[in-house]
């Protein structure tokens, strides 16, 4: 069995679960048995395809031969009904394996308190905790995280965060990973004293953030409206050896880049520089940048009067693989850029033809931003009336 067994295994990871199944249906043809390793293997692998109905037969299949599941036979089932939230079959495999002599253990608990949150039945999940104590099955960190992880999605960051500290009574560490949701959730819900609390109490507990945790740090302070202080804590994880993932170079390009002026220095202090710097930065870390960041830094440079710039990206943008090529919210940044631009309204019509040479069609905010330019500029209205339906197509 064990050559019948590594086959359909390698089969199942490499996707192949109807190739697996049929040489799972040749084994009793070669004189075997599938053993609980096989049909918990089946099973694990038409589960990550959704085919957890067929697994169920499965179940069925394997009882009636006389094959007797494992805790990992209904834990693969019971984690896929929950994740799918369908907690009643979740429950009724619970009841079965009971009846089978299976003992839940602390996978089965994590999955069933995933299934509970996904649903938003946070005090069943925190109440199914407190049973899994009960019965002496330890709780871990994936147990606490995503107990957590549940109250912070649902906007209950100061809950979770009482949990946390009733957590540390009991014995438990926290991982950096709960710190940083927690951080995240505090953040979110404009608590910046207690998520700056939070992280005081973290260092002084000697917990060494990592990068997730700055990244969650220097996002909740670019929220707040501060980025020369998130600006301090990516120079702080810089020295502490940690390298800014793309999730921290983008908080600090929302803010170095949205025209917001409490949380605009880069720009409206000079120092569009040092967002170029980290733009450049980000290219030379491989990071992919869409067509939504090109976007983001155009249109900051061009609030800031440096519409050259963002010709020069935009221009870069064109020569980027798909996901990175101008849309009409590009296009409409510059040529927003160029119609308050007295000199610029035929370079704004130049534009315009280029978006619709490269197919990119016209949306409401570029004839808003067309029509108020010719009202301003060509003062008579009709002439603008009659641009804008050449542009939308209306017939005259």
């Amino acid at each position: 069995m064990l050559t019948f067994n590594l086959v359909i295994k390698a089969m199942c990871k490499l996707g192949l679960v109807d190739r697996a199944i049929q040489v799972f249906r040749e084994i009793p043809l070669r004189y075997c048995a599938p053993d609980v390793f096989t049909y918990s293997t089946l099973m694990d692998g038409l589960c990550k395809e959704n085919r957890i109905d067929e697994a169920v037969s499965l179940l069925d299949e394997m009882q009636i031969k006389g094959c007797f599941p494992s805790p990992v036979t209904f834990n693969v089932l019971i984690s896929a009904l929950c994740k799918k939230g369908d907690m009643r079959r979740a429950a009724k495999l619970i009841n079965n394996m009971f009846l089978k002599g299976c003992l839940p253990n602390e996978v089965t608990y994590n999955a069933l308190i995933h299934g509970l949150c996904l649903k938003g039945k946070l005090e069943k999940a925190v109440s199914l905790l407190d049973r899994m104590v009960m019965n002496e099955c330890m709780p871990n960190d994936v147990t606490y995280g995503t107990i957590i992880n549940g109250l912070v999605k649902h906007g209950r960051a100061v809950d979770s965060a009482n949990l946390l500290v009733s957590l540390e009574e009991r014995g438990h560490r926290a991982n950096e990973y709960i710190y940083s949701s927690l951080i995240s959730g505090l953040f979110k819900e404009g608590k910046y004293e207690e998520a700056m609390g939070l992280w005081k109490d973290m260092i002084g507990k000697g917990h060494k953030p990592n990068v997730v945790v700055y990244s969650a740090l220097v996002d909740g302070l670019c929220r707040e409206g501060k980025p020369d202080k998130a600006k301090e804590f990516v120079s702080e994880m810089v020295k502490n050896g940690l390298n800014p993932n793309s999730c921290t170079y983008s908080s600090l390009m929302r803010v170095s880049s949205r025209p917001v002026k409490a949380i605009k220095p880069f720009f409206c202090g000079k120092r569009w520089p040092e967002a170029l710097m980290m733009w450049k930065q980000m290219l030379g870390k491989g990071y992919k940048l869409d067509a939504v960041a090109y976007s983001s830094m155009i249109h900051g440079l061009c609030t800031a009067g440096l519409v050259e710039q963002g010709i020069y990206l935009f221009n870069e943008m064109l020569f980027q693989e798909p996901e990175s090529q101008p849309d009409v919210v590009s296009y409409n940044i510059l040529l927003n850029a160029f119609c308050k631009k007295g000199s610029s309204i035929s370079r704004a019509v130049d534009l315009l033809n280029c978006m619709l040479d490269q197919g990119c069609d016209p949306d409401l905010v570029t004839c808003d931003i067309l029509l108020r330019a010719l009202r301003e500029k060509l003062d008579p209205l009709p002439d603008g009336r009659e641009f804008l339906d050449e542009l939308v197509g209306v017939p005259r």
